[in-house]
């Protein structure tokens, strides 16, 4: 039998094993429960309302039959195979634990069932419905049958506010013009609750702190005839005075040391300070008391919203300085006297303010390289007492090949660096500050590294930059590098690299000198920062430049023309960059996922190119996966020695276009698959007499590099891998007519499959 025929034979067999297996555990008199059918009959409705209800109602009855993959019970075959789990068998345990017992028809409490239905119609308008059940059992499988006949939709005839001309009465009043009540709309209990939900929203953001949904009453009259109902909302006779009160702030506590397993705050209210009316309570001075006013909302005198309630408990939370935060409204006065005035009260408990953190990383390449790295990084939270975050970081790593034709040719990096964090905007001569729940924050970064490639060259990088991250809302995060400058140079080029350059002379660009001063702007709406489920648009927006400003200052040099700033030619250029995705949810199971990423650079002055660590690569398990990392273009160019072993591909361009599209599928919570297909390729702004075929054209759809895989995803909750095998369908590099090499397709050439499957291991999503 051949491999095929018995992949074949044991997938049948599992199929015919999990159907006939099935009622293998069903007791004597029972049977097994399949699930429910649900009929609307009523030839009144309309199709189209007729196919609402039955989708709005179908999910009612409980309990839920066993569940199907394909149409196969396959949990229910696992745990029917486990058997007696008695015996302690490690195998019976896990397929028992895999597994589902069997939905017994005993279980389905039909009566209840039919109350639910009948309850769910007069929620929702149907008044006088009836429901009706039945089941039917065959070869100890059984299945339930409901009859639901819905009564005349009752739709709003009126709608009345109730309300006195007290304060609380006429606060209500003012919503009417927004409510979710409206005239011939059908009579809908969850909407009923909603604008009860909706008018304690917009109290709370009028100082009523212990007004609540309960408080009021929605009455329904139904005797006024035609299918009609009045609705008349009013506050409750019996709702407490408190709720009927809005409340002003008194007094602001901070407690910013406070302990969980510590005795009362409170008690020690004495050695409080004022300052910029806050009451702030810190005996061991950890915080300075004008990082406070910066952060809360909440002031003294103002009347007390919900919206600056939870604004400033965000702020506290986004500083990174507190391990818990919670708070309490306390009323002012005694129990006999209510001021409607309320004391706010907040217990902060920080977290370390020092820690050592250590990290070990490894890695494999399909060059034939394996690496490690070692990363050391030295955190302060609170480093002026003001919640200023300094991180201090080093990294030592190698990548050493361990096969193929050539040895030696290892990689080692070390390097360091400083990033210093303030929770405010620091510009000179200004006060800014944000009123929203993320505190903006200004970064001052500083960083050296050194990358020897042994036998080839090694590099000397200098980075820093001064910055700001802000976000307007949870979707929105801008950054700003007002100040970026970043100083590459190669500081020893072997003689070996020196004659592979005469030989190739495009490999120079990679020990360029490269002085970039400049700026760079970042926008970037996030719509499933929360969720990572549903439908809608991502989008990030990038703008970088160098040498604009300093072009502008610096003289050129007399001999070559060039602008220097301390002996090195300063990089001009301008990019930008925009990478727009789109989801569609098609079930709770199925997403499709979509990617156009679009980049141009425009070098210019000093550049006939991009900076090398700024030009775009293409290629990689971010990218198309059917090709390696950064091995495709510039355009139709191919190196001459691209298909050797000792090849380490490094094409780069100034342009940049990519297409992706990715089906994914939750198997279950944990196995998860995707098929995809990738499109794109990078090229020059200029032509290069050295990349032939490398610049961009009007032909550049022509010159795209497209590849298809299949993936598979394990979600282990903290970490997503990922999978995917990608081959090539188009080659840009190969003549023009003979790019597509789908025919070429050859699963059972070992050959074809050395040189075209591609697999890419990952963590987290390509986007």
């Amino acid at each position: 039998m051949t491999n095929r025929s018995a992949i074949i034979f044991f997938t049948v067999a599992i199929i015919l094993f999990a159907s006939c297996n099935s009622t293998k555990l069903v007791p004597k008199g029972d049977a097994l429960y399949t699930g429910a059918t649900l009929k609307i009959k009523d030839s009144t409705l309309s199709r189209k309302d007729k196919k609402k209800l039955e989708e709005a109602t179908e999910n009612l009855p409980q309990p839920k039959p066993n569940g199907k993959f394909f149409g196969i019970l396959f949990k229910l075959a696992f745990y029917n195979m486990a058997g007696d789990t008695s015996r302690h068998s490690f195998i019976r345990k896990f397929l028992r634990k895999i597994g589902q017992p069997p939905v017994l028809l005993s279980t389905v409490n039909l009566d209840y069932n039919v109350r639910l239905l009948e309850n769910y119609l007069q929620n929702t308008g149907y008044f006088h419905s009836i429901a009706s059940a039945d089941t039917s059992v065959k070869r100890k499988k059984g299945h339930a049958y409901y009859t639901v006949t819905p009564g005349p939709v009752y739709t709003i005839k009126n709608v009345s506010f109730e309300t006195d001309s007290s304060a609380l009465g006429q606060a209500i009043k003012a919503t009417q013009s927004k409510t979710l009540l409206h005239e011939g709309d059908p009579f809908n209990l969850a909407v009923i609750k909603g604008e009860r939900e909706r008018i304690n929203a917009v109290l709370k953001e009028e100082g009523y702190y212990f007004f609540s949904p309960d408080a009021l009453i929605v009455e329904a009259d139904t005797t006024v005839g035609k299918n009609q109902v009045n609705l008349y909302l009013r506050v409750k006779a019996d709702a407490p005075a408190m709720a009927e009160k809005p409340y002003t702030i008194d007094s602001v506590y901070i407690f910013p040391d406070y302990r969980l397993n510590g005795t009362s705050a409170d008690t020690s209210i004495q050695a409080k300070s004022l300052y910029g009316g806050y009451y702030i309570i810190d005996p061991k001075n950890k915080f300075k008391p004008k990082l406070f006013p910066q952060i809360l909302r909440f002031d003294s005198g103002d009347v007390y919203n919900r919206n600056d309630h939870n604004l400033t408990l965000s702020r506290l939370i986004n500083l990174n300085v507190f391990k818990f935060v919670k708070n309490r409204f306390e009323v002012t006065g005694s129990n006999s006297l209510d001021t409607g005035k309320l004391n706010t009260y907040y217990y902060l408990t920080p977290q370390e303010k020092k820690s050592l953190r250590a990290e070990l990383s490894g890695n494999t390449k399909s060059n034939n390289y394996i690496g490690s790295q070692i990363t050391l990084s030295f955190k302060n939270r609170n480093t002026f007492k003001g919640a200023e975050e300094l991180d201090v970081h080093g990294n030592v790593g190698t990548e050493v090949q361990y096969n193929g034709n050539k040895s030696g040719y290892n990689t080692y990096d070390v390097g360091g660096g400083v990033t210093f964090t303030f929770p405010k905007f620091v510009v000179p001569f200004f006060n800014f500050n944000t009123t929203n729940a993320f505190v903006p924050k200004t970064k001052i970064d500083l960083s050296y590294d050194l990358l020897n490639r042994m036998k080839l060259y090694t590099l000397s990088s200098l980075r820093g930059e001064l910055g700001y991250e802000w976000k307007p809302n949870i979707n929105v995060e801008q950054k700003l590098n007002f100040f970026s400058i970043n100083y590459v140079h190669a500081i020893n080029v072997t003689k070996e690299y020196t004659d592979s350059v005469a030989r190739l002379p495009i490999l120079k660009h990679s020990i360029d000198t490269q002085f970039i001063i400049g700026s760079n702007y970042s926008y970037t709406i996030d719509p499933f920062i929360n969720d990572a489920k549903g439908t809608g648009f991502y989008f990030n927006g990038l703008a970088d430049f160098s040498g604009n400003l300093t072009g502008l200052l610096v003289p050129a040099d007399p001999v070559n023309g060039k602008k220097k700033l301390f002996g090195a030619a300063i990089s001009q250029y301008l990019k930008a960059q925009t990478d727009l995705r789109y989801f569609l949810q098609f079930s709770k199971k199925a997403r499709l996922a979509n990617r156009l990423l679009i980049g141009f650079g425009y070098p210019y002055g000093n550049s006939q190119q991009l900076p090398y660590i700024k030009q775009y690569f293409i290629g990689g398990n971010n990218s198309i996966r059917a090709f390696r990392s950064r091995s495709i273009g510039p355009g139709t160019y191919r190196p001459p020695n691209a298909d050797s072993l000792s090849f380490f591909p490094d094409e780069s361009g100034d342009i940049k276009l990519e297409m992706n599209t990715e089906l994914r599928y939750a198997f279950n919570n944990i196995v998860r698959g995707a098929i995809f297909v990738d499109a794109g390729n990078v090229w020059l702004y200029r032509t290069d007499s050295l990349m032939p075929g490398g610049a961009f054209n009007k032909n550049f759809m022509s010159q795209l590099a497209v590849g298809t895989g299949i993936g598979l995803r394990l979600n282990f909750s903290i970490l997503l891998l990922r999978l995917d095998l990608g081959m090539p369908l188009r080659e840009p590099w190969l003549p023009q007519g003979q790019r597509w090499v789908i025919n070429q397709i050859n699963f059972g050439s070992r050959e074809w499959r050395r040189k075209n499957l591609v697999l890419n291991i990952a963590i987290g999503y390509p986007f």
